[in-house]
């Protein structure tokens, strides 16, 4: 809290009693009124449905601008960092406050490679999902049972955080590609030290004993591209969970396995892969656009296009322009002919050259484009979410690291407005009719 001005208040009057609330004032000017003492003073909460209008915590981690499309992690521009860096650099200045120098970078991906195998036993869990299980359910199952096999967190959460960390983003990712490899019926690859994070995981997913995969640097680029900009996104759904459980005194491990779960909603972290099936839709449909524009424009119906407008951003989503061109760029290089893109492009025009959806903000975002370029790599549609995991994984942890060390840090415990039955008069079983 030292670095948020309270010289401010606001005065609100209830029933002729005049009170004075503190203004919050963040590093670039966003502004809450703090109601903490508000129940204490007036014997009143307020009423915010989805907290669409409450500050749960105050953050140096991520800053985000939703009227004029700006965000930053750590005080960098995303586009800065999307198109200079590595995933692993990202992933470290969101849990160091800083970029690494070279030392700390190599030191870094040394612990990376070092803890890039799971538990062997752990490995006989797979067999024990059925060949359909989702992958979010595996990965939520897989990451909380790391706790079981490396339980030296529970007497000091904090201490030795990097070595967790980097032990849970690795392994995150071999966890996601046995999930997907285990569901097609083909055996396990394990990691190798020679490729690079992005790089062991595509040799992973894809290489077989009778073809074995070609890391193309082209391919890796974009990877690495798409996990920086799902990297944090400051207190959306998936990392409030995972500050909820850990509120609560939970170990890392159960606190990433709360955001997993929260990211596998298809409002949250299935937004891509409802794209693409609204792509396909249309395709479908003999690429009929105006039939789809109708159905949104429609209040009676309850279609909406997929991939537009967010909850936050009322201008680009600074994300989807990155994307956008680095989809344009990866598909040329690939020579990938994708009817959906081909739609996509069509679609995104008709959209921004349409009064009723500009006047609503309703921009592409990253999940419009994010689908297209998984497609291409070749990773199907029910591995997307856990790709958006992959990225989020080092926000999340940071996140949890930033809300276990602030000492304001109270248990997360919203209130509510009770609308059931008034007090009743019991009646034994044999008196009621």
């Amino acid at each position: 809290m030292s670095d948020i001005s309270l010289e401010q208040t606001a005065t609100l009057t209830i029933d002729g009693v005049t009170h004075n609330l503190p203004i919050v004032e963040g590093i670039e000017g966003d502004r809450a009124i703090d109601v903490r003492d508000l129940l204490r003073q007036t014997g009143y909460t307020v009423f915010d449905t989805g907290y669409k209008n409450s500050a749960s915590c105050c953050s140096t981690i991520t800053y985000l601008d939703g009227a004029k499309g700006v965000l930053r992690y750590r005080g960098y521009a995303i586009e800065d960092l999307a198109s200079k860096c590595l995933f692993i650099e990202v992933a470290y200045l969101l849990l160091h406050n800083k970029l690494p120098n070279r030392v700390e970078l190599e030191n870094f991906r040394t612990l990376l490679e070092s803890h890039a195998l799971i538990h062997e036993d752990m490995v006989h869990f797979f067999d024990k999902f059925p060949p359909n299980a989702s992958p979010m359910s595996i990965l939520s199952v897989m990451v909380n049972s790391l706790h079981n096999f490396y339980p030296e967190m529970s007497a000091d959460p904090l201490e030795n955080i990097d070595m967790t960390a980097s032990r849970l983003i690795s392994k995150i990712r071999t966890i996601a590609a046995f999930s997907y490899k285990k569901s097609i019926g083909q055996p396990l690859v394990y990691p190798r030290n020679d490729l690079s994070y992005c790089g062991n995981f595509l040799n992973m997913m894809f290489h077989t004993p009778v073809r074995p995969y070609l890391v193309q640097p082209e391919v890796v680029a974009a990877l690495n591209k798409l996990l920086i900009l799902h990297a944090d996104h400051e207190q959306n759904c998936s990392t409030s969970a995972v500050r909820l459980v850990g509120s609560a005194g939970g170990n890392l491990y159960s606190s990433i396995s709360a955001g997993i779960n929260a990211l596998w909603g298809p409002l949250h972290g299935g937004a891509n892969e409802a794209v693409i099936l609204m792509l396909e839709a249309i395709h479908k449909d003999n690429n009929d656009y105006k039939k789809y524009i109708a159905k949104a424009k429609d209040k009676n119906d309850p279609f909406r296009l997929s991939g537009f407008g967010h909850r936050v951003y009322r201008t680009y989503d600074p994300r989807g322009t990155i994307i956008k061109d680095a989809c344009d760029e990866l598909l040329g290089i690939l020579n990938v002919k994708d009817p959906l893109l081909a739609i996509a492009l069509n679609l995104e025009e008709i959209v921004l050259n349409d009064p009723w959806f500009v006047s609503r903000n309703l921009y592409p975002n990253i999940d419009f484009y994010s689908g297209i370029i998984y497609r291409a790599l070749g990773i199907p549609t029910n591995m997307f979410t856990v790709m958006f995991a992959l990225g989020r994984l080092p926000g999340w942890i940071a996140q949890w690291k930033e809300m276990r060390e602030d000492p304001e840090t109270k248990i997360y415990r919203p209130r509510q407005i009770y609308i059931g039955s008034p007090a009743r008069k019991f009646m034994p079983l044999a008196e009621r009719s």
